[in-house]
């Protein structure tokens, strides 16, 4: 019998949110695979659990993943969590979860607290679809990034270390435009929980008087929506010769591809007559 890999969510500041499973699935595994072992020992031993710890991080992910699959495949159950929130998001988990997946490993996942939709929740968007962006390059390809969000009409969901909060506020005007609206969630679930509200610019000079400090969740809004192109001549002469050899007259023709269009009746009707006759139809 192989072992299974668990995905433990635990709470992303109020220790009060880590579920009931998720308290039994970790005080039944025979390992915890963790990103900061001295960070982990503290959460756990606030519910008194002891477990064998290994640290599983960025760093160390690549040669640990080996070791945790062979564990698995010897029978050992492992559950894995992150300092904060779900695993698998924004952290190496996925690795670990692919290479389950390639030897037929059990995965199983034991959600809970989200820093993501905790955001989103918070910043009252009223457009039910998103995009999630994590961490943003620090080099590299950080302008593509930039350039490729700014015209996406969803709102979009960021991570931001506080020491790289003002720097990323700023290249976000720059790319998306100071007057898009922002909501920065500080401190989720935590004492000192904040969240405000305003444009990019408006961002740049409160965090500028009030230094960063603690971990940021951003929900940027998306862009306006771009009014449709203007359908060009040639394909409102196709539409209305499709109109009209269905049996429509030029005059409904015309009616009817005006409501599709928003294009004054007239002006079609005028480009109708400019067609080849139709059989008499007016």
């Amino acid at each position: 019998m192989t072992g299974t890999l668990y995905l433990v969510a635990t709470p992303i500041g109020n220790l009060e949110d880590i579920t009931l499973r998720a308290l039994r699935v970790l005080k039944a595994c025979d390992r915890i695979a963790c990103e900061d072992t001295r960070h982990s020992r503290k959460l756990l031993a606030h519910f008194e659990i002891s477990r064998p710890l290994v640290s599983f991080h960025a760093h160390n992910a690549q040669a640990r993943t080996g070791e945790l699959v062979a564990a698995l495949q010897a029978g050992r159950d492992i559950a894995l969590i992150t300092d904060a929130g779900m695993p698998g998001v924004s952290d190496p988990g996925a690795e670990l979860v692919a290479a389950c997946r390639a030897e037929n490993l059990p995965v199983s996942v034991i959600p809970g607290p989200s820093a993501l939709t905790a955001a989103l929740a918070l910043a009252g968007f009223s457009e039910p679809r998103f995009v999630f962006e994590g961490f943003l390059p620090t080099t590299g390809r950080r302008r593509e990034r930039l350039a490729a969000l700014a015209p996406e009409e969803r709102p979009v969901v960021l991570f931001e270390a506080p020491h790289r909060l003002l720097r990323t506020l700023a290249d976000l005007s720059t790319h998306l435009g100071a007057e898009r609206p922002v909501v920065i969630c500080r401190e989720l679930t935590k004492i000192h929980e904040q969240v405000w509200q305003g444009s990019l610019s408006e961002a740049i000079a409160y965090f500028e008087s009030t230094p960063p400090r603690g971990e940021f969740t951003l929900v940027v809004a998306g862009a306006p929506a771009l009014p449709p192109e203007p359908p060009t001549r040639e394909q409102l002469q196709t539409s209305l010769e499709a109109m009209i050899a269905s049996g429509l007259s030029r005059s409904e023709a015309s009616r009817q591809l005006a409501a599709q269009t928003g294009l004054p009746r007239k002006e079609i009707y005028r480009l109708s007559l400019t067609l080849e006759a139709d059989g008499g139809s007016k």
